[in-house]
């Protein structure tokens, strides 16, 4: 951070009523975990099951508008609008640009279920027989689909409104402050933007917390197959407490110099490793399979949208994609608000294509290299992949990697890539929730974010004790829940505005800088 940056986080002001009432929650809910670890798990496993079970169809239902409008803005008369002064320019280079984006967006998850998820569904696929054909098939559409076009729809429609509202307008780049058509000034000072605020806050909290326990659990398993490094719940928690501390000292670094340069290097290293596991690995099948799995998943994209499992009473769908989907509307006030923070200056129509597209075919790729060695491994290999991850979940890719030639140097990239991943999520949900908790600025103070650093990795440790991968789960769900609903809000309020600066465009108008003093 530059003197002047520094000098600028010295003068921000807090929000002493979504600081504290968010600060004071996460703190009960922390000790309620450590304290009462069991019954901490029971209420965890009743939310689940009351959210899943009577509005999972709503998730489904939510997350497909929501790409839909997407499209619309991006690929409609709207995409001439910048994000910003119509003179402005971008802020960061293009190749920088877009290796923040990606590695806040779901860079550690997509470590973690690129080889664990293809195959468990090819074991235990939602319909079909196991382990065949149609279950090979079944395991990569449904990957692609969890990681595809629906999840980066959401990262880049919150992050379209929040970077419109706030570079175009002038607003702070706060959730409330999207909502300012529809409630003015006096709302978005009042409960309902502070609750907008507060809730966005809680979805960031639980939602980076299910990824930082994931990622301890997957770099637990790859030091256990590098180093024989007991694979439990402690040494997971003592993982969390040393990335932490490394991701908060990058937080506190400032964006330039920490976030830039560690998203570069998660890009760069996630790229060696493509391409070793492309050279040493099922060259061809990995070609075929990416095309065949890509014409499955756009075929069949429709169906897998509204596929609740209720006439088969399956519990499928909401273990895995209610789930998903859940977990991708936690991360959007996050991921929303960092690429948003760093997409000054590029066009509605520019930031789709990079926010949507982009992530997508590059996750595309790195499911069908990963997850197809796996498949390939059990079919034609010497197999071995489906029981180990049965056992264990999160070692998954080590277990898959040390099958080929290079497995050892392999598996010691991986282990720095989740790592890197790890910190990348991480500090960028705290610079987030620093500036969630300061009025929204974007340079938020050192403390506050040391803060929410803390916090996350309590509560990533405290959801691991409580009930491991179910509670991390559950934990996004829940925290999803609220805020869709409040999304509904922004969305309308976006369209209503863009619609109006459309037209002034085309009059050759332009609104200035909306003045609101919170």
């Amino acid at each position: 951070m530059s003197k002047g940056q520094a000098d600028k986080a010295k003068d921000v002001r807090i929000d002493p009523v979504v600081f504290w009432v968010s600060a004071l929650i996460s703190t009960a809910l922390v000790a309620w975990g450590i304290l009462a670890t069991e019954s901490f798990g029971v209420l965890v496993d009743r939310v689940d099951g009351f959210l899943v079970g009577n509005f999972g169809w709503a998730y489904l239902v939510f997350v497909s508008a929501v790409l839909v409008l997407t499209l619309v803005a991006g690929l409609s008369r709207f995409g001439d609008l910048k994000l910003g002064k119509p003179d402005e320019e971008p802020e960061f280079s293009t190749g920088s640009w877009f290796a923040m984006l990606f590695s806040a967006g779901m860079g550690i998850g997509l470590v973690f279920w690129g080889v664990a998820e293809p195959i468990t569904h090819y074991a235990e696929p939602p319909f079909g027989a196991e382990e065949s054909v149609e279950s090979a098939l079944l395991a990569l559409r449904y990957t692609f689909f969890h990681w595809g076009l629906h999840p980066w729809a959401l990262f880049s429609l919150f992050g379209m409104i929040i970077g419109y509202f706030g570079f175009r307008r002038g607003l702070p780049q706060l959730p409330s402050c999207t909502l300012y058509p529809l409630i003015g000034e006096k709302g978005v000072k009042g409960p309902i933007g502070k609750a907008f605020d507060i809730l966005a806050i809680f979805a960031t909290l639980f939602g980076i917390a299910t990824s930082l326990g994931l990622g301890a659990q997957q770099i637990n398993s790859g030091l256990n197959y590098l180093l024989g490094v007991p694979n439990n719940n402690l040494v997971a928690i003592v993982i969390i407490a040393i990335i932490t501390a490394i991701f908060i000292i990058a937080t506190v670094t400032g964006l330039e110099k920490g976030i830039q340069f560690i998203g570069n290097m998660n890009v760069n290293l996630s790229l060696v490793l493509l391409g070793l596991m492309i050279v040493v690995g099922p060259t061809i099948f990995i070609f075929q399979y990416l095309t065949e799995g890509a014409g499955h998943y756009l075929q069949n994209i429709f169906e897998m949208s509204a596929f609740t499992g209720s006439v088969g009473e399956s519990e499928w769908p909401g273990w895995w994609t209610v789930f998903y989907w859940a977990w991708w509307i936690s991360w959007t006030p996050f991921v929303g608000g960092f690429i948003a923070r760093i997409s000054r200056g590029r066009t509605i129509r520019e930031f789709v294509v990079a926010t949507l597209f982009g992530p997508t075919v590059l996750s595309f790729i790195w499911i069908a290299t990963m997850g197809g060695s796996a498949i390939w491994l059990e079919r034609f290999g010497a197999g071995g992949i489906v029981e180990p991850v049965q056992n264990d979940i999160a070692s998954a890719f080590f277990v898959t990697l040390g099958q080929f030639p290079l497995g050892g140097i392999m598996s010691i990239i991986a282990t720095i890539l989740i790592a890197t991943y790890f910190i990348t999520s991480a500090n960028s949900a705290t610079f987030v929730m620093g500036m969630l908790t300061s009025y929204g600025a974007l340079e938020p103070s050192r403390n506050v974010k040391i803060t929410w650093g803390v916090f996350e990795g309590l509560i990533a440790a405290v959801l691991l004790l409580a009930g491991g991968l179910s509670a991390l789960q559950t934990a996004a769900i829940a925290s999803a829940f609220p805020f869709m609903f409040f999304m509904c809000l922004s969305i309308f309020s976006f369209f209503k505005v863009i619609q109006e600066d459309y037209r002034l465009t085309q009059q050759g108008e332009f609104i200035g800088t909306i003045d609101i003093e919170l």
